[in-house]
C-alpha cells in the first residue's frame, strides 16, 4: 500500500509533462503542415546531394 504513495504523484507527474510536451509542440507549429515535407522530398529543388 506504501507504494502506491510513491507510485501515484509520479505517474501523475509524468502524465503531467507529458500534456505540456504536447501543449508546447501544438503552440510551436510542429504539427502545422504534414503534407509539406512529404512533397519537398521529392521534388528536385530541395536535393542537395553531389551532381552525378
Amino acid at each position: 500500500m506504501n507504494v502506491l504513495l510513491a507510485l501515484i504523484p509520479i505517474s501523475l507527474f509524468l502524465g503531467l509533462l507529458g500534456l505540456l510536451a504536447f501543449i508546447w509542440s501544438v503552440r510551436s507549429h510542429q504539427y502545422d503542415d504534414l503534407e509539406g515535407e512529404s512533397h519537398r522530398i521529392l521534388d528536385k529543388r530541395f536535393d542537395d546531394s553531389p551532381p552525378e
